[in-house]
């Protein structure tokens, strides 16, 4: 349950209840502030490679290679104000040419751009004063060979700075300390050739990086240079897949750029050499509140535009920036929101265990929803997020618990018998995963133990958008490893339950996390209705478990033969006789593990078998698969434990009506 205030506790359970109501429409998407680019600038720049990146005045300082027919020439740019009236045409020839590749990072008042030559030289220019004057080029080392096909650069807050490229299957890091430059680094770790990297600091280097794997098939990769953070100093971590395409189809990604305004928001090119050949810019914010090396993003979306060398991403202050040579765009990065609370005319919020959704009803009688998406409503819009906070009127005035959030998903006029309304129809996050698909195909431990069953629920959730958080597991569900694949086109829903089907725990949605519970029978109620919170009415009902043994069949690779466990409910079956449930899965390779998997099953039947529904004043922070106690003598109850299950909440305040029905079951 939601933690309460003293004050809102004590007004939903009063005798006179005045009910408080907040909904608001905010720029978000599951979380994350969606960015809607602007574009300022359309130039006849060749598309090369090129970087960006803003010092601490704000400035754009652009940079690019023209293509090898110009000589790989490169070019300068700093936009001291950049707005939608400035000019991003002009540019500064820095006299150097035969330039393999280019990078830039900046920190406060200093910039730096860096290139690799045809001679396998590579350079570091230096600004102090926000890109307005330059150095002399300073050269750092040589590389290994001119096969280098990515180069990023990112500082640290104390001034240090590493730099990375990839030459060839290998990636190198040289450290600049206490304004020292060290000797490169290689990574030691085996892939075919790489073809992109990027940098962004966060308590470590945190590094997207594309390119091949051993086998040549194509991938995108999560990848942490160890500062301490989480990751040591001088360390490595695992490379962690984000994408895949195989060596012999048509796919390749190439070209990646990352910044962290807000989230961490990466760039790479998608290329397709097939019918209808492409090569598209597709991007990706990470996962709110989660860890870089957690390697949690969403799936990756198109961006409208034709590109080879992508798009470079800055930020500073409101806004967010992208470059490439021949175009500049700008998204504003402040969150955003529009109060609705007034204007409700009833209001309808369903909960259940793969499925919320929530309707509300506006006055729109003077016209003022009539144009949703424009002008002052212009964040009221399909897409956007509509939190949803229940509350009362309280002795410290108008309180709600907050947490709740739908996606807009459409929206209708009505209007009748001189009456107008908007009426707005949302869903909560099981939609976006009832949505997905994947486009690629994952498989974990096959040889060996690398995800548990929640980390596969955390990655395949993070690709849209939503957290996983534990309020409690099971064992299974930390330290179970199943030889797991997702096939691409497989929905999120079928991934999830899927996975699900091997715990006994379940999953609610609230906001935009995912909740663990592990229900046991043992668990304390959470909160009593019937006694200091009122009940209106009741149903409580009592059935035989849909079954009462489960046999599974697993599979003993070291003896090499079946392993088969029986599950049963002896008290059920004395009264029911037998109702089988056989489950097959080889994952199942000891006899603890199908014990386990069979008393889930008859866990899921016990807590199935109570039902029943009741309909109450609202509490603000009920959530599903709370332990309630339930007093209700009429039905001969006192403290009885429930399980809720399912929620209704509704709101008609002309009707004066504030309740909720709760759908319960065993506990």
């Amino acid at each position: 349950m939601r933690q309460l205030s003293s004050t809102l506790l004590a007004a939903q359970q009063g005798a006179s209840r005045v009910p408080y109501v907040k909904v608001e429409a905010s720029n978000r998407h599951a979380g994350v502030v969606n960015l809607r680019w602007e574009r300022l600038y359309t130039g006849s720049e060749d598309d090369y490679y090129h970087a960006v990146t803003m010092p601490g005045d704000g400035s754009l300082i652009r940079v690019r290679v023209t293509p090898p027919s110009d000589a790989r020439k490169l070019y300068r740019q700093r936009v001291a104000d950049p707005t939608p009236q400035s000019d991003f045409s002009q540019w500064v020839y820095t006299s150097q040419y035969d330039v393999v590749t280019v990078a830039s990072c900046s920190l406060g008042a200093e910039a730096g751009i860096f290139w690799i030559k045809g001679d396998r030289k590579l350079y570091h220019l230096k600004s102090t004063d926000y890109g307005a004057s330059w150095g002399s080029p300073q050269f750092l080392t040589y590389t290994p060979t001119t096969a280098i096909n990515g180069l990023a650069a990112a500082f640290k807050p104390d001034g240090d700075i590493a730099l990375f490229f990839a030459d060839q299957a290998t990636l190198y890091v040289m450290k600049r300390v206490s304004d020292s430059w060290q000797g490169k680094v290689a990574w030691g770790k085996s892939t075919g050739d790489l073809s992109g990297v990027a940098a962004v600091y966060g308590g470590d280097w945190n590094l997207f990086v594309t390119g091949k794997d051993s086998d040549s098939n194509f991938r995108l990769w999560s990848l942490v240079y160890g500062d301490g953070g989480d990751v040591a100093a001088g360390s490595w971590s695992e490379l962690k897949e984000f994408a895949s395409a195989p060596a012999d189809g048509d796919f390749e990604y190439r070209t990646a750029f990352m910044d962290k305004p807000d989230v961490y928001r990466c760039f790479f090119v998608e290329k397709f050499d097939g019918s209808e050949a492409y090569s598209r810019p597709c991007w990706s914010p990470s996962v709110p509140e989660s860890k870089f090396i957690d390697n949690l993003w969403h799936e990756p979306v198109p961006f409208n535009l034709t590109s080879q060398y992508g798009l470079a991403i800055a930020h500073h202050g409101d806004y967010c920036w992208l470059s490439a040579p021949y175009g500049v765009w700008r998204a504003g990065l402040n969150p955003q929101s529009l109060d609705l609370s007034a204007d409700i005319i009833s209001l309808r919020e369903e909960l259940n265990p793969a499925r919320g959704s929530l309707t509300v009803e506006l006055r729109n009688d003077d016209g003022r929803y009539a144009a949703p998406g424009e002008g002052d409503l212009s964040i009221l819009d399909i897409g956007c997020q509509l939190d949803f906070s229940p509350g009362y009127v309280t002795a410290q005035g108008n309180e709600a618990s907050s947490g709740l959030a739908f996606t807009l998903d459409a929206y209708e006029h009505t209007s009748a018998g001189g009456r107008s309304s908007l009426v707005l129809h949302a869903a909560d996050g099981w939609s976006l995963i009832g949505g997905w698909r994947a486009r690629h195909q994952f498989r974990w431990n096959k040889a060996a133990e690398e995800m548990s069953v929640g980390q596969i629920l955390a990655f395949v959730l993070g690709r849209v958008g939503l957290k996983l958080e534990v309020k409690s597991q099971s064992a299974v569900m930390a330290g179970y490893y199943p030889d797991f694949t997702i096939n691409p086109g497989n929905s999120g829903d079928t991934v999830i339950q899927r996975l699900l089907s091997f715990v006994p725990d379940v999953l609610f949605i609230e906001g935009n996390t995912v909740y663990v519970v592990n229900p046991l029978s043992a668990d304390d109620s959470d909160y009593a209705y019937g006694s200091s919170h009122s009940v209106f009415e009741g149903r409580y009902r009592q059935v035989g478990w849909e079954l009462n043994h489960v046999q599974v069949e697993g599979y003993d690779p070291g003896q090499g033969e079946a392993i088969v466990v029986d599950a049963f409910s002896w008290e059920q079956v004395d009264r029911l006789y037998d109702r089988l449930r056989q489950v097959e899965d080889r994952n199942l390779d000891t006899v603890a593990k199908a014990g386990e998997r069979g008393e889930a099953y008859l866990r899921q039947a016990e807590m199935e078998a109570a039902d029943g529904a009741i309909l109450t004043p609202v509490n603000c922070g009920q959530q599903l698969y709370d332990v309630v106690d339930i007093t209700d003598s009429r039905a001969g109850l006192e403290a009885a434990k429930r399980r809720v299950i399912g929620l209704t909440l509704v709101y008609r305040p002309r009707r004066g009506e504030y309740q909720q029905r709760l759908l319960l079951g065993g506990v």
